[in-house]
């Protein structure tokens, strides 16, 4: 692959014309016939460590950069391979923004923060009881996300527009999931328009982000402790930011059809090269 290394990404997450691409090398033999219980061994111990440095009040924005990007790493380690691509619109942001994406899996929650943090101070609306989950609970505190319960949508609106406007005041991005819950599948009908909303109301840009994780699968028995897939290729794509007109109901739809399309056209990928995991590996 030829072009230069962004300035904007740090040390973790070196990127190419705004590109991450896992680079090409086998994973071993016991990870490959095991990757989920080869995955879940570091990444709770991953999780462990963080939350023991949570709770003596020392897990800063570079901690969280840095084990959401171990975390991206052990999944590497067992196969799972990264495209991440739009990372200059990222950097050629000047204000905070709202970035609005669908939702897939835990693995979007876990290496968003590698991705965007190193770039700017970002955090996330999240559900009410993942603020209350043993142990992990401690990292997420730590990191001031605006927490909702999903059970009463207008009190949920206050809340995200009450504290994400504090947090968007604070130079702070906020990264929104519309939609009620996880899916494999994308529905436009259930993806709402609270983050264009909240875009609106504090006149900042709304950034689109596609993404396809369903590497790390959803649990049967506990949702966000399913089985890892490395068959599928985790795929992230940052739209141009926009500016809010209006209502927003055209951003809205833009949105929309940045997400529809970019996933239509990851299943053609990989329905025209035999299917996941089988598209040409290109070294950073």
């Amino acid at each position: 692959m030829t072009g230069n290394e962004s300035p904007h990404c740090n040390e973790l997450l070196a990127d190419i014309d705004g590109r991450y691409l896992t680079e090409s090398h086998p994973a071993g033999w016991f990870s490959t016939r095991f990757p989920t219980f080869t995955f879940y061994r570091q990444f709770l111990g991953n999780v462990f460590r963080s939350s023991a440095v949570a709770r003596r009040g020392q897990y800063d924005s570079l901690r969280w950069s840095q084990t959401s990007f171990e975390v991206l790493r052990s999944l590497e380690s067992v196969g799972v391979r990264f495209e991440i691509s739009g990372l200059e619109h990222l950097a050629n942001l000047t204000t905070p923004c709202v970035l609005v994406g669908n939702h897939m899996s835990m693995l979007e929650t876990i290496v968003l923060p590698a991705i965007i943090q190193p770039v700017c101070d970002v955090t996330f609306v999240v559900k009410q009881s993942l603020m209350d989950y043993p142990v992990f609970r401690h990292i997420l505190r730590a990191r001031d996300p605006i927490a909702v319960s999903r059970d009463n949508p207008r009190e949920d609106l206050k809340q995200v527009m009450s504290m994400g406007a504090e947090r968007l005041g604070k130079g702070i991005s906020i990264v929104v999931f519309p939609q009620t819950t996880r899916s494999e599948t994308f529905d436009p009908e259930a993806f709402n328009t609270i983050g264009v909303k909240l875009a609106a109301r504090t006149k900042v840009p709304v950034l689109p982000i596609a993404l396809k994780t369903d590497a790390w699968g959803n649990g049967t028995w506990i949702k966000d402790l399913g089985p890892i897939r490395p068959d599928k290729k985790v795929r992230f794509e940052f739209g141009e930011p926009m500016e809010i007109e209006g209502r927003g109901s055209q951003q809205q739809q833009a949105i929309v059809n940045f997400i529809a399309s970019r996933l239509d056209q990851w299943k053609d990928v990989d329905r025209e090269s035999g299917g996941e995991g089988k598209d040409e590996l290109v070294k950073r």
